[in-house]
């Protein structure tokens, strides 16, 4: 309170947008140790565990909490309901996709009108160094492989994927894709971006040097992200269709259409263990754990997680899991090895997207 009236004051020198800013900033961090950011929807926050403790050492605060106003920001720059997280190929930046209303019920279709933004973090300080709206709601907010470009979609009937320079933000590109576009994800090699389309049930193919539309790739029911195993394939999560669609890079053709009998959150391709972890999200608690059989994806086992299930990032020696439990507010350590919870940590509400920086 007593900050609010000093920023009152200080009104008639500083504008109210440096009045805002003036609240609103984070005090600069260190974090330069291994870490996981979970990006807290609700809570408008992004937590931040220390990889050594598994404890939360920070918490990056993005404004006003979702549920609450805006806080005297002005809409062109408040931060409301952000979603997933990418770190740059350096691991001096975060990127955050903020689409400005809650997607924690489903990905079903857009708000008319409703914008997104693309949030740019220092991810040692936890500063915010770059803020911008988009055209539409957005999913996410990816850096190409090359770290040199943002790509994000607009989330509408005549969906785009848009591109942005990573340094200014300045407007690049769009690309039509398919209908109700929400992850861009890219092959391991660079060569490809995937767009998932929740409304045309496919996944387009854009090349990332030229920006051409290479193929449209019929999948599942509502399809949200194409994960990148590092094997050659792309993982498909059709969130209504509650199917894994397996998206083979060489021919882009879908070769395996895993059908799971529940709505899949997240999978995510443990590559040394040559597992397939797919979580259930909505009312599921788990993680379901795939091998495979005669060269198709079989279930092997459950590991307990909490509510609502959803992103899974491995460790890079990969003997570590953590995943965000959306309905319980954690995100659960998993040894991998032994396929066992050793513990829930606490961070904020609707957690979802997360990513690990290695030092």
């Amino acid at each position: 309170m007593k900050s609010f009236w000093r920023c009152l004051l200080a009104m008639p020198v500083l504008g109210m947008v440096g009045c805002w800013r003036m609240v609103e900033t984070n005090p600069a961090m260190n974090i330069t140790y291994p870490a996981a950011y979970v990006v807290n929807g609700e809570s408008n926050s992004i937590s931040v565990i220390d990889l050594a403790s598994q404890q939360v050492s920070e918490t990056i605060s993005l404004g006003e909490a979702s549920r609450g106003s805006h806080s005297g920001a002005p809409m062109d720059e408040a931060i409301q309901w952000p979603h997933h997280i990418y770190l740059s190929p350096d691991g001096t930046r975060l990127s955050l996709g903020v689409p400005g209303t809650d997607l924690s019920g489903g990905h079903d279709g857009s708000m008319a009108g409703m914008k997104g933004r693309i949030v740019l973090i220092d991810s040692r300080t936890g500063t915010i160094v770059s803020n911008q709206q988009t055209p539409g709601m957005n999913h996410n907010a990816a850096f190409s492989p090359s770290g040199t470009e943002i790509w994000t979609v607009e989330m509408a009937e005549a969906g785009k994927a848009l591109v942005y320079d990573a340094l200014t933000l300045a407007f690049k590109q769009s690309i039509p894709v398919g209908a109700e576009p929400a992850e861009v994800t890219f092959s391991p090699d660079g060569q490809y971006a995937f767009v998932a389309n929740g409304h045309g049930n496919s996944i387009t193919v854009i090349r990332v040097s030229d920006k051409s539309v290479v193929k449209t790739i019929p999948v599942g029911e509502d399809p949200v992200g194409a994960w990148p195993g590092g094997d050659g394939k792309m993982y498909v999560d059709n969130e209504k269709g509650q199917s894994i669609s397996v998206i083979d890079i060489a021919s882009l053709t879908v070769e395996q259409t895993l059908t799971l009998g529940f709505t899949p959150g997240y999978a995510a391709l443990h590559r040394s263990r040559n597992e397939l972890w797919v979580s259930q999200a909505a009312t599921g608690d788990k993680v379901v754990i795939f091998t495979q059989r005669a060269g198709a994806w079989q279930k092997a086992a459950e590991v307990p997680t909490g509510l609502d299930a959803h992103a899974i990032a491995f460790t890079p020696d990969g003997k570590t899991a953590y995943v965000t439990n959306q309905g319980a507010g954690t995100v659960s350590v998993i040894d991998t090895e032994n396929r066992l919870k050793l513990k829930d940590i606490a961070v904020g509400k609707k957690p979802n997207g997360i990513v690990l920086k290695s030092n």
